[in-house]
């Protein structure tokens, strides 16, 4: 990937056939459970947000990334074996991509995002 992308679908177009096929599926997952969040380039790779950043998600040489940790402990905890540097999740290319873990990250993503808008307006 030489240019930056400008957009998802460019960032998707960028990479081979098989790698496509999983981030457009990631993709999908994503806006099934975040319908509302708000798609665009951030950080050179695709990012939904909502309240705030729901996440990332990007390709790699062996795995998809998918950023940031997410703070639930008990969906932290299922996601313990995907578990990369800092606590993101890396899912390799030769294993199944686990959506349903996906959208429950996302999910709970939007739930933390929620509070924090939340707690901020009470704040005003």
């Amino acid at each position: 990937m030489n240019a930056l992308p400008a957009t998802v679908d460019q960032y998707i177009a960028s990479f081979p056939a098989d790698v496509q096929a999983v981030l457009r599926a990631v993709r999908a997952t994503i806006r099934q459970a975040a319908p509302q969040a708000e798609e665009r380039i951030s950080y050179r790779m695709p990012a939904m947000f909502q309240n705030g950043v729901v996440v990332y998600f990007g390709a790699f040489k062996r795995h998809l990334g998918l950023f940031p940790p997410v703070d639930d402990p008990l969906v932290r905890a299922r996601a313990a074996a995907y578990a990369g540097p800092k606590g993101n999740l890396q899912f390799p290319y030769d294993q199944p991509i686990p959506h349903g873990l996906i959208a429950e990250v996302v999910r709970s993503r939007l739930q933390a995002n929620q509070a924090k808008a939340a707690s901020a307006r009470r704040k005003r």
